[in-house]
């Protein structure tokens, strides 16, 4: 009887291997720090935020200022990101692609909440869709890739316009789809101010949802990915029929698209306020 062999234990770093590796951990912790800070910081913030006595961690700011990582400036009393660290971040900005970074997003808001996902960028027309994900079971819409998205009606249309900079193309469209709307869909408005209102809405929301709104029987969610600079590159949506889709900007769905759409963002290199 041949005895089972017990699984193999992994021998332990040797001392000098294990403190280089805990050397390079904390030299990163510190230039993520800076980085948080803003790219500007006095040593006594650097080592709050690393929780590292400033001794300690000036010794690490002089190894990345030696690799051209860092710089201090002429009084000696601010640390600041220098030429290497741009080179790197340029080199992470141009593989930033919103629509490559949200497709996880779209496979996991499909899989665990078997709803309809798709990313919009804004186009010349409006918000156009350039991903899309349908579950096992879909839902039948007439919107695909390519399809462009009403602004004001559609709930990845309200996502752009409600969180988006101030774009003259969307104003001219936001006015088009007011003034072409009938009766009964601006009564859903506010009367004095119908799109600071609703914009204001959104926001505090975190996210725009409707029912029923832009297309008959379906209900969406979407929420804006943001790039590094805070500009909305995209909209993340998901859509299902109103009956088993409960768009409630707190509830499970709004809570998923908005966390998918958090992460996406951070990939891009948005900081979200604190």
């Amino acid at each position: 009887m041949t005895a089972s062999r017990l699984p193999e234990t992994p021998e332990p770093l040797p001392r000098e291997r294990r403190q280089r590796v805990q050397a390079a951990e904390t030299c990163l912790a510190v230039l993520k720090a800076l980085a948080t800070l803003g790219g500007r910081a006095s040593l006594t913030a650097i080592g709050a935020a690393v929780q590292e006595s400033p001794a300690k961690v000036h010794r690490y700011l002089a190894s990345l200022m030696a690799e051209g990582l860092v710089e201090q400036d002429r009084g000696g009393t601010q640390y600041a990101l220098a030429a290497e660290a741009i080179r790197v971040g340029l080199a992470a900005m141009r593989q930033s692609d919103p629509i490559r970074l949200a497709e996880p997003a779209l496979l996991h808001l499909r899989e665990a909440l078997q709803v309809t996902s798709f990313v919009a960028v804004m186009g010349n027309l409006g918000p156009t869709i350039v991903r899309f994900e349908e579950p096992g079971l879909p839902v039948t819409v007439n919107v695909r890739v390519g399809s462009v998205m009403s602004l004001l009606w559609s709930a990845t249309g309200r996502a752009f316009f409600a969180f988006m900079d101030d774009d003259a193309r969307a104003d001219a469209l936001l006015a088009q789809e007011l003034a072409a709307a009938p009766a009964e869909r601006r009564a859903l408005l506010d009367a004095a101010d119908p799109l600071g209102t609703l914009r204001r809405e959104i926001r505090a929301a975190g996210c725009a949802a409707v029912r029923d709104l832009n297309l008959p029987g379906i209900s969406a969610v979407a929420a804006p990915l943001r790039d590094y600079t805070g500009h909305v590159a995209a909209v993340l949506c998901a859509l299902g029929a109103s009956g088993g889709f409960d768009p409630d900007p707190q509830g499970t769905v709004a809570r998923a698209v908005c966390a998918e759409a958090a992460r996406v963002s951070a990939s891009l290199g948005y900081l979200a306020p604190a």
